[in-house]
């Protein structure tokens, strides 16, 4: 275990950004990268306009996926001669879906002071306004970009009773919520968030079939999107023994790939919970 102790060490704030709507920023935050010595960033670019709305000026540091394990210990280095750093997004929260996992980690590691600054967060502005349950839910992220993988995945979320939440790109909305209408039904509640807190913000809910419907049409093919959708009903996952049945009937009048499809759409079981079942 170690603790938040050195005075003579440095500070790294991991403070969350607006996600859109620069308003958001609170006056904490703001401090707070005034205080600093340099700011690490995804995208310096962006960080920059940012400081600039602020009136700052600040060195800036790039820190991303593909440079993440070789700026990681220069960073470290930095915050254990006596510097103040601030690790931001491009937008959200730290480390939610964007790198800094390594410099957070490390900096704990070495007992450096590590101060969370809270804000903006997709996740939670789209489960705020989603009415759906947020007592219990998971977060997935980005689903895979290859169909076989994003299937692989989502099916195994089928069963999961906890609210579900996505972020997906423009590009690979369509075929996401095609894939999760084959895992989860199209009878599944969802809603649908996109450019949340932006001119353009839009939320649509019904089912995955009303709002893939609705995707293009009166929702635009434009800008970042959050897919939350609800869990399975516990209460209506069909037993071992009903699925097993189901899939004796279904099979004898039609393929079997196609009847453990069916049965687990009917039931409310996995793919490969029914598959096992009726190979048992």
């Amino acid at each position: 275990m170690t603790n938040s102790s050195s005075e003579s060490a440095g500070l790294l704030y991991v403070i969350a950004t607006p996600i859109g709507n620069l308003a958001d920023l609170g006056s904490r935050a703001r401090d707070a990268l005034d205080a600093v010595d340099l700011v690490v960033a995804e995208d310096t670019r962006r960080a920059g306009r940012l400081l600039a709305h602020l009136g700052l000026k600040k060195k800036l540091w790039s820190l991303h996926d593909h440079n993440e394990d070789e700026q990681t210990p220069k960073l470290l280095a930095e915050l254990e001669r006596g510097r103040r750093l601030a690790l931001i997004s491009d937008a959200g929260t730290p480390l939610i879906s964007d790198p800094g996992l390594k410099l957070v980690a490390g900096a704990r590691a070495r007992g450096l002071t590590v101060v969370g600054v809270p804000g903006a967060s997709a996740v939670t502005a789209a489960l705020s306004v989603a009415g759906l349950p947020t007592d219990r839910f998971v977060f997935e992220g980005f689903l895979p970009r290859r169909q076989k993988q994003r299937r692989a995945r989502l099916e195994a979320l089928a069963p999961e009773s906890r609210t579900l939440v996505f972020f997906e790109a423009v590009h690979r909305i369509e075929a996401a919520l095609d894939d999760m209408i084959e895992a989860f039904g199209p009878e599944r509640r969802a809603v649908l968030a996109r450019e949340l807190t932006k001119l353009h913000e839009q939320v649509i809910d019904g089912t995955l079939g009303e709002i893939r419907a609705a995707l293009g049409v009166g929702m635009p093919l434009l800008g970042e999107f959050v897919i939350v959708v609800a869990g399975t009903d516990e209460s209506q996952t069909a037993g071992d023994d009903e699925v097993r049945h189901l899939y004796r009937l279904l099979v004898a009048e039609i393929a079997p790939s196609r009847a453990v499809a069916l049965c687990a759409r009917i039931t409310g079981r996995s793919r490969n919970e029914v598959y096992a079942l009726t190979r048992a």
